[in-house]
């Protein structure tokens, strides 16, 4: 993102309502809290999102508000406008397999090896099948990416993956583990869940999408390939600051393809509270089950994670493309829930948490002068690919004055400098540093969530 010549960015607040039916006993919204509504104006004010659509769920209806313009000379966003909700797409796959359990198509106990076409098996530990339960819990085995992932273009970097490609993987991956034994998130998983569970149904992954979950729902805006109408209502992408493409996933649609709307999500998150009659009643509660604690403090569901707050479980899922990062979620125990969609590569979580369980806390919004400038020769020996695990890389990049990190299948992100080896984040809550022997670089260590990911420099 460009620090120099910030221009204000026009902000607008809206407000609408939409009934839905009331229960007893939950908890009530009334509107954003001051200290929240003051955090998303400086995000949009100092250029971090273009724009930023929320809607809130409780037992009184849903109220939208709507910050920001669909890119810097956009109109401005409404219920209306349409964001790319990348990973949130994993929760739609896990009430897919849910669906097809509770018709009796399947089983989460069946070997997904039955239901692969002829001659493509996967290869597995000891005597332990891979599973369509260990698809949607990130317990396959598989690794977050495949190793034969390499986009032609960047910018867009599943438009290229190929169903053969995708089978050439399975065919060719020896596993380190039994299924089962750990969480390992993965997107390659859970694409191939969502093609697994079309061909099961003789269909593609958005016909089986539109007609098990988005028509029931009346989610007109909620589809893989845009609409005319929904091209009209498109918030442009962004990584920092600048409009980037759009992502198109074809085979692991999945793990991340779905476009939508704070309208259309609204109603899908009251539907998974109850407070919409659908038929997806059973698959919704199914979806929502505990099927392991395996991934630190969170719990993880069908798809959701789910996360101990201060009133009830917060489930949840957020998303993010080359330049969207999305958040959706829900307490039964308080009957909220939440959208939160935003055209921009930086990642606004904290304020999903927050609004969720009050025992969260916001993220700081660091001023658009707080980087120091580093000289482009130290940024240029900083340039390279660096190897955090396997399948894990980042490579880093230098444009002039500015550094930039993309890891593995995400999108590309500006580090902003704290000093000459340390630099920040404002994607996600992360810092970088750079290590130097006998002069040269050598390796970066990733800081995020309390831990500490050692990255070797190998190109």
């Amino acid at each position: 993102m460009n620090r120099i010549g910030i221009t204000l960015i026009f902000l607008l607040i809206s407000l609408a309502t939409v009934k839905c039916q009331p229960t007893s006993g939950k908890k009530t919204l009334q509107s954003l809290p001051p200290e929240v509504v003051e955090n998303i104006e400086k995000r949009i004010a100092n250029g971090v999102t273009p724009s930023m659509a929320i809607a809130l769920i409780d037992s009184s209806g849903t109220k939208f508000y709507h910050f920001g313009n669909t890119s810097k000379d956009g109109k401005a966003v409404d219920q209306h406008t349409i964001y790319e909700i990348g990973s949130i797409s994993k929760v739609f796959t896990g009430i897919l397999l849910a669906q097809q359990v509770i018709d009796g198509d399947l089983n989460l106990d069946d070997e997904i090896n039955d239901y692969l076409p002829e001659g493509i098996k996967s290869t597995v530990m000891g005597d332990v099948a891979i599973t369509f339960g260990n698809l949607t819990d990130h317990t396959s085995g598989y690794p977050r990416m495949p190793d034969n992932f390499t986009p032609a273009n960047p910018n867009n970097p599943f438009a290229d993956y190929t169903e053969d490609q995708m089978y050439a993987f399975i065919l060719g991956y020896e596993p380190t583990r039994e299924a089962g034994a750990a969480y390992e998130y993965s997107n390659f998983a859970q694409g191939l869940l969502g093609h697994l569970l079309a061909l099961n149904k003789n269909s593609t992954y958005e016909d089986l999408l539109v007609q098990t979950i988005t028509d029931p729902l009346n989610m007109e805006n909620t589809r893989i390939e845009l609409t005319e109408g929904m091209r009209e209502h498109l918030a442009l992408g962004h990584n920092a600051g600048t409009v980037v493409e759009n992502w198109d996933i074809p085979t692991l649609a999945g793990a991340g393809a779905i476009r939508s709307s704070t309208s259309d999500m609204a109603r899908f998150i009251a539907a998974n509270l109850g407070y919409i009659k659908s038929p997806l009643k059973e698959a919704m509660a199914l979806s929502h089950k505990v099927r392991h604690n395996k991934a630190g403090d969170m719990s993880v569901a069908m798809g959701w994670h789910i996360k101990k707050g201060a009133e009830g479980d917060v489930i949840w899922h957020n998303g993010g493309t080359g330049g969207y990062r999305t958040f959706a979620g829900f307490v039964k125990e308080t009957g909220v829930g939440l959208v939160l969609l935003t055209n921009s590569s930086s990642s606004s979580d904290d304020i999903g948490f927050y609004l969720l369980d009050p025992g969260s806390k916001l993220a700081e919004v660091k001023p658009k002068g707080q980087a120091v400038e580093v000289p482009e020769s130290i940024l240029q020996q900083y340039v390279g690919v660096y190897e955090l695990a396997p399948e894990f890389k980042i490579t880093v990049t230098q444009e002039g004055k500015e550094l930039y990190g993309q890891a593995t299948g995400q999108p590309k992100f500006q580090m902003f400098a704290e000093n000459e080896t340390l630099f920040y984040l404002t994607v996600v809550e992360a810092k970088i540093s750079f290590q130097r022997k006998n002069g040269e670089v050598e390796s970066l260590t990733l800081f995020q969530g309390g831990q500490e990911m050692l990255g070797k420099k190998v190109e």
